[in-house]
């Protein structure tokens, strides 16, 4: 009865035992074709599809017993023609629940064991069923056999066409469900093809692994007129004994790319942290103090145990500085010797916020960047991986280049220069600045001092002088805010954070003429896939309020369902730097990389926000109680931006306002449902806010330049420092890696909730004998005991 299959001449098979078929239906399970159909049309993505879907399988399980009597394997066609227009990503979610949920309490036991000793004596068990295979690959794994034969539908795009491949595994006949109720299985491929009415050659060719198929796009580097292949690249001669100063450590990419860093390349020499002193307390202590509660430290703690702190006193030293200053804010001291040592400066700093305080966005993202620049000039010999974002294009369609092209600005404003665009900026802030001391403005500030409800009628002296202080910091705050995001928008930069961004990529690319700097735009950093571990994520400034969001019980969101969402796991950004600082050190670096997945491995804003719903599905199946049951039924959908101000938060926060109206004669305590107002403001605002990124601009972004490097890559570290996005299977990505992740390390910040208490570790960077060290600023010492 043994056979083999194809299968058995791939190398991945050889040494394998023989295979054999075995029959689901009746051994394993009593499995009919109308009830997961039933399952899948129901939990269609919206609700107009799930009463459509739902109609057609009660007109088809009417028809049914007509069809089947005339014939079996068109029945099966005809029934599965519900499924038109359903896509992959949600039939793989919902068969694995279907699975867990409906299939695997039914499992008959007998059967089961039988399986299992024929998989513990050595056999490859084929499992055949009448099923889909979104349902069959799901009973395998958990049985533990590799190989299914199935119904598989046929898609394109993503959507299943409602057409069944071949060869179309029919249901057994009336007789069969009688005479083949039994726990044995096994089926001789030719008795069971017969059943099928298949040739057995068909049979042995419909063979497939029940893993999820996955989708590796390699792409073959061709070199066009006359370049040669780039000579062979090796991370670990690149970085041995060498000395880098990391900027930007206390952010998510810096400290993955520290931790990662530590861990992959021992060989390095030593690795400077400029961190900016808090108030009281130092540079040194906060490093400890990251170290101590970031879980990014855990494969380093686990690596070194006791020997983690010697490790890290050997590999790195803190120096207290800050970048908005000249010479970054070092002691003559420190600065003549990093400029003597460094071999690289890594800027992964930067205020992330879309739309800050001006005076705060230059500072950090423009000021910054040019004293790091002029730090680097000043050196002996370092180079400047500088960390910008793929958003810098502004508003703009279609394939953006790695190119740094000066005075950009994304409307092509006629005779635009960047070095008087940000000495306007800074004057327009002096201006604010004296117009906040005004007359004019300080009379204001006392009106609504004295006119808040809250405020005594005789405020008056200091208290009344301290309560306009506080008016005037929060009005010069707003004032900036508002003036900074205006003039992004003038220009084409949809927010503060990318206009002055690109204002420092135009500055450095006129001021670092001839210095080895490489820029490095990512895209939308998001969920580690390996390193530091598989799901870490950290922080809220990037996608985690905007899937939160689709996580509860709002459904229409604004977008564009054929542009591109460009993640990219942090890890494979870290990866890109980590091959991108090799080559800046060895001076065969392009001057401009992009690290994002929208040309190379592209998920559009209708998937992602399918597979964010689907992952949230997947989540509260796994709850009790009313709320996760009626949650787990509200998945998002894309909608136009008309459809959205018509019926969702715009809408609904107007009818609150009507009914605020109506109500507000009424001698109330409390406004009615202000806080559902507050709520719908919040939406309507996070909305605004992500506009440029899920409805406008379709943006894809290039990512060629890195990719040339990761095929230099020498073969020994290609396992370890690869840079590969292409191969990330989206599906898994976002329901078992990026959605949970979120839910550990993000949501609960969402929610004013603690994160999941660690066990306490303790770390000092300093010396264990209580030696004073010299570092920082002024040339500052702490002593260690």
């Amino acid at each position: 009865m043994a056979y083999r299959t194809p299968l058995d001449s791939s190398s991945s098979n050889s040494g394998a035992g023989p295979f054999v078929y075995w029959r689901v239906e009746g051994s394993l399970l009593d499995l009919t074709v109308v009830k997961p159909l039933g399952f899948l049309t129901w939990n269609a993505q919206t609700f107009a599809e799930r009463f459509r879907r739902r109609g057609l399988i009660f007109l088809m399980a009417a028809l049914r017993p007509f069809l089947y009597s005339t014939n079996r394997k068109f029945a099966t066609r005809v029934v599965h023609t519900v499924l038109r227009g359903v896509s992959r990503d949600r039939l793989d979610l919902l068969g694995e629940e279907f699975f867990q949920y409906k299939l695997k309490p039914n499992l008959k036991p007998k059967g089961v064991q039988r399986v299992k000793e024929l998989l513990d004596s050595g056999t490859n068990v084929v499992l055949v069923s009448q099923g889909l295979d979104h349902l069959m690959r799901p009973l395998a794994r958990h049985l533990g056999v590799k190989y299914v034969v199935a119904n598989r539908m046929e898609f394109r795009d993503g959507r299943a066409t409602g057409r069944l491949l071949e060869p179309l595994i029919r249901p057994r006949g009336v007789l069969a469900k009688i005479r083949e109720d039994s726990p044995d299985g096994l089926r001789a491929p030719k008795t069971l093809a017969r059943h099928l009415d298949i040739p057995v050659e068909q049979l042995h060719a419909a063979v497939m692994p029940a893993e999820r198929p996955r989708a590796d796009r390699e792409r073959p580097i061709v070199h066009f007129d006359g370049q040669r292949p780039a000579s062979p690249l090796s991370v670990r001669s690149a970085f041995a004994g060498k000395h880098v100063m990391l900027i930007g450590v206390t952010g998510f990419i810096g400290k993955v790319w520290l931790a990662n860093t530590l861990l992959d390349l021992p060989e390095i020499g030593r690795i400077y942290l400029l961190i900016r002193r808090q108030k009281s307390n130092p540079a040194e202590k906060r490093f400890e103090k990251i170290v101590e509660d970031s879980p990014v430290f855990d494969p380093l703690f686990e690596k070194f145990g006791t020997g983690f702190s010697d490790f890290v006193r050997a590999k790195v030293e803190v120096v207290e500085g800050d970048v908005s200053h000249p010479s970054l804010g070092l002691s003559a001291e420190v600065s003549r010797r990093l400029q003597n040592d460094l071999d690289l400066v890594v800027n992964s700093s930067g205020l992330t916020d879309f739309n800050p305080d001006l005076r705060d966005a230059l500072a950090t993202n423009t000021d910054a960047a040019l004293n790091i620049l002029e730090f680097v000039r000043s050196s002996h010999h370092a180079g400047l991986l500088h960390l910008s974002t793929c958003y810098v294009a502004g508003e703009q369609d279609g394939r953006v280049s790695e190119k740094l092209i000066p005075d950009y600005t994304p409307r092509r404003v006629p005779g635009f220069d960047a070095e008087k665009e940000w000495q306007s900026l800074k004057a327009e802030i002096r201006k604010a600045e004296e117009r906040a001391e005004s007359e004019e403005v300080t009379a204001e500030l006392r009106k609504q001092a004295l006119g808040k409800e809250h405020a005594a009628k005789d405020l008056q002296g200091a208290a009344l002088d301290n309560q306009i202080r506080k008016n005037r910091v929060r009005w010069l705050k707003t004032y900036l805010t508002e003036l900074g995001t205006k003039r992004a928008n003038e220009l084409g930069w949809p927010n503060t954070y990318t206009l002055t961004k690109s204002l420092a990529e135009s500055l450095i690319a006129k001021r670092g003429a001839g210095l080895p700097i490489a820029i490095v735009r990512p895209a939308i950093v998001e969920t580690s896939v390996a390193k530091p571990f598989l799901g870490w994520n950290e922080g809220i400034n990037t996608s985690a309020s905007l899937s939160y969001l689709l996580g509860t019980y709002f459904r229409q969101l604004p977008s564009n369902e054929s542009k591109r969402l460009d993640i990219i796991p942090v890890d494979s950004v870290c990866a890109g730097m980590t091959l991108i600082a090799a080559a800046v050190m060895e001076r065969r670096h392009d001057q401009v990389y992009q690290l994002a997945t929208s040309v190379a491995n592209p998920c559009d804003m209708g998937r992602s926000i399918e597979l964010t719903s689907l992952a949230h599905r997947k989540h509260y199946r796994a709850q009790e109680g009313l709320e996760s049951w009626l949650r787990l039924r509200f998945d998002a959908i894309p909608v136009s931006k008309t459809r959205y101000n018509r019926m969702s938060a715009p809408a609904q926060r107007a009818i609150v306002k009507s009914i605020q109206r109506v109500m507000a004669p009424l001698p109330l305590k409390k406004t009615p449902l202000a806080k559902a107002e507050r709520s719908l403001e919040r939406v309507e605002k996070l909305i605004q806010l992500f506009e440029p990124f899920i409805l406008l601009n379709e943006h894809d972004f290039a990512a060629e330049n890195v990719e040339k490097l990761d095929y230099a890559l020498v073969p020994e570290e290609r396992e370890m420092f690869a840079y590969n996005t292409r191969s990330l299977d989206w599906w898994d990505y976002w329901i078992n890696v990026h959605i949970p992740a979120l839910r550990r390390w993000t949501y609960p910040l969402i929610e004013g909730r603690p994160l999941e208490a660690r066990p306490p570790r303790n770390f000092q960077i300093g010396p264990a004998n209580g030696d004073t060290v010299k570092t920082g600023t002024n040339g500052a010492t702490w002593r260690y005991s």
